[in-house]
């Protein structure tokens, strides 16, 4: 039981002489509770941590002193009385012999900044980075990076990680999107503000929800390790389905440094077809990872072949060796972000058919060759030729690593990158995840029903009630299609992360306008700060302005056109920042459920739809593509519209 009397200072130094004599106390805090802190303001704070079993701890803060009784387990912990946004404090804990203290504590807002790549990728990343970074002053502005780390079931402390403030030494290795978040709303609120930055790249949503929240019993380890393993039988039988037979071990392609598989006069009878640019997950082969063989050709003339070529490929996931006609012209390892592009000498080529061969080695994730189809090319004479379409495909060596992809399996993360912070008061929540659930639309489809259930877990677990829970709507990427009745992963994603504003206190950022078609990793980092910050004021602060985009209401047919009309208008709608101008990114359709593109404009305050193929429209949908390049619905304050649909085909 706490116990709250008022002691000088003095008086507090001195009570370490009555409390018990422990000379083995073990006296720890948790690695959170470490110099530079942000505690929440206005909210009771615990300290807590480890001690003896039955040793007495006595918590010293402003002047009062907090007692607690180590339990049989030595945890520990008091409760400090909600405090008023300022700082620095020191906070001092004595038992048995030992002594800690805690300085330079500020009061402020805490914010958990959580999810996959783009929320990790650092701002010395980002675009202005480095120049953010070396101007980055404000003291009052502090990140905590909790490391990658796992665990199979709950654990009480974090693995690392250290307080650290916002100035040019320290800031670049901060989350981009969470300085920028910070820094805004440092502008407007004026109070310190914490961020505790606990995400990691390729994770799926999955582990970073509890066994409870996911469902499973007690024993939750062994039914992950079950479903791993039964995963794991089903990826291998879908490729020996697709391969004909026995999985390769060894890579036949590439014997002793010999590429057989790169000769020009190989007989290609035993390969199969693959579209390129795509991952091989998509073609066919979901979950493998290891590695596989790409060809195809190109024609020159004597002229072109003399004076040698640029070849473009694309971005390999993760390494390649290329070659043409048998000659190694370029590889690189683990660079799944970066285009190839390499040049290939006149000694290499020859007038008529030249055979390009690439072996990619994929260790985990997507594999093959991904991006712009406008990065597979061949230029000869300053000209460029398209290298995207069909190639050859043949598996040179299968693994499934299931094993090494601990930021994919369930309750993983949760059990070491956000358990340890339960208890400890915030803010709220800032997310940016979905990438990873969208290679599949299955998948895509039931991250409706695990993010809602992820953000009302987290809220109970918390015991914070409804704090704001704002995330970031994925960003375009992909190559645009031409088909607006393609389907698409990524407006499946979108819509599931829409369907979450139905919770209480919530709040998205969409960045369709600032997305990279052929980077999963938009460098723009700034806007997605600021529209969260915007969407902070209004949830968080009670701030009057306009935070959303215009979000669809509802439609109704008048003749051959359809009238839709949107919430959060703000200042009116507008369309690439004109009344004036022409809106693009809708579809519509007829009950014959064929998309065609349409023409669109605002009227009155709404959206006219229409296209003379479809006479008798009946649904509309915008921006629904993995990259809805283009698609420029906005209201006056500049803040885009997500993508919607008005069918539920």
């Amino acid at each position: 039981m706490m116990v709250r009397t008022l002691v000088s200072n003095a008086l507090l130094a001195a009570s370490a002489l009555v409390l018990p004599d422990a000379a083995a106390a073990q006296l720890r805090l948790p690695r959170l509770l470490a110099d530079g802190v942000v505690m929440q303001r206005d909210a009771r704070v615990p300290v807590w941590g480890w001690a003896a079993p039955g040793v007495r701890v006595r918590v010293g803060f402003g002047g009062h002193a907090y007692d607690a009784v180590a339990d049989a387990a030595g945890a520990w912990r008091v409760t400090l009385p909600p405090t008023h946004a300022g700082g620095p404090h020191r906070i001092t804990i004595i038992a048995g012999g030992e002594t800690r203290t805690v300085d330079d504590v500020l009061f402020g807002d805490v914010w958990v900044a959580s999810g996959q790549s783009n929320m990790e990728w650092t701002l010395a990343d980002a675009a202005h980075g480095p120049a953010d970074a070396a101007a980055a002053n404000d003291p009052m502005i502090r990140h905590f990076k909790v490391p990658q780390s796992f665990a199979t079931r709950p654990e009480a402390d974090l693995a690392g990680g250290r307080w650290e403030k916002a100035d040019a030494a320290h800031a670049g290795a901060f989350t981009a999107v969470g300085y920028h978040f910070a820094r805004e709303l440092r502008r407007s609120e004026g109070v310190p503000i914490g961020i505790i930055n606990t995400s990691w790249g390729g994770s799926r949503i999955e582990p970073w929800m509890s066994a409870g929240a996911l469902g499973l019993g007690a024993d939750a380890e062994g039914e992950i390790a079950r479903r791993e393993e039964a995963e794991r039988r089903a990826i291998l039988d879908s490729i020996r389905a697709r391969v004909g037979g026995a999985l390769p071990a060894r890579d036949e392609g590439l014997v002793d440094g010999r590429a057989a598989w790169a000769d020009p006069a190989l007989d290609e009878a035993g390969w199969t077809e693959i579209a390129v640019p795509a991952a091989w997950e998509s073609a066919g082969y979901p979950g493998m990872d290891g590695i596989a063989w790409y060809r195809t050709s190109f024609q020159l003339t004597e002229a072109e072949a003399r004076a040698g070529i640029q070849i473009g490929l694309g971005k390999i996931d993760d390494g390649d060796i290329s070659y043409v006609n048998g000659h190694e012209v370029g590889r690189m390892e683990n660079a799944w972000t970066q285009a190839r592009v390499y040049a290939v000498p006149s000694t290499m080529l020859r007038a008529g058919r030249n055979v390009v061969a690439v072996r990619v080695e994929d260790t985990q994730g997507g594999g093959g060759i991904q991006g712009d189809p406008a990065l597979l090319y061949v230029q000869a004479n300053g000209a460029r030729r398209p290298l995207a379409g069909t190639w050859k495909f043949r598996v040179g060596a299968v693994s499934v690593k299931l094993d090494g992809r601990n930021n994919q399996v369930p309750t993983r993360l949760w059990n070491k990158m956000v358990s340890p912070l339960l208890g400890f008061p915030i803010k709220g929540v800032i997310w940016y995840q979905g990438e990873s659930n969208g290679d599949r639309m299955e998948d895509a489809v039931a991250y409706r029903a695990l993010f809602q259930r992820m953000i009302t877990s987290w809220r109970a677990a918390w015991g914070g009630g409804d704090f704001p829970f704002l995330w970031v709507q994925l960003a375009s990427f992909n190559h645009p299609e031409a088909d607006p009745g393609t389907p698409s992963n990524w407006a499946a994603v979108r819509e599931s992360q829409s369907a979450a504003l139905a919770l209480p206190a919530t709040a998205q950022a969409v960045t369709i306008d600032i997305g990279e078609a052929d980077d999963i990793h938009p460098r723009n980092k700034r806007d997605v700060g600021r529209r969260l910050a915007l969407a902070a004021r209004h949830v968080a602060y009670g701030r009057p302005g306009e935070f959303s985009g215009p979000v669809y209401r509802g439609q109704r047919v008048e003749g051959g056109r359809v009238i839709v009309g949107f919430t959060h208008a703000g200042g009116g709608l507008v369309a690439g920042g004109s009344a004036a101008g022409e809106l693009r990114g809708f579809a519509v359709a007829g009950e014959d459920r064929r998309w065609v593109w349409a023409s669109a404009r605002v009227e009155n305050g709404h959206v006219a739809v229409w296209s003379d193929r479809v006479p008798h429209p009946v649904a509309v949908r915008y921006a629904w593509a993995d990259n809805p390049a283009g698609a420029n619905l906005q209201n006056r304050e500049g803040l885009p519209a997500p993508p919607f649909r008005t069918d539920d085909w």
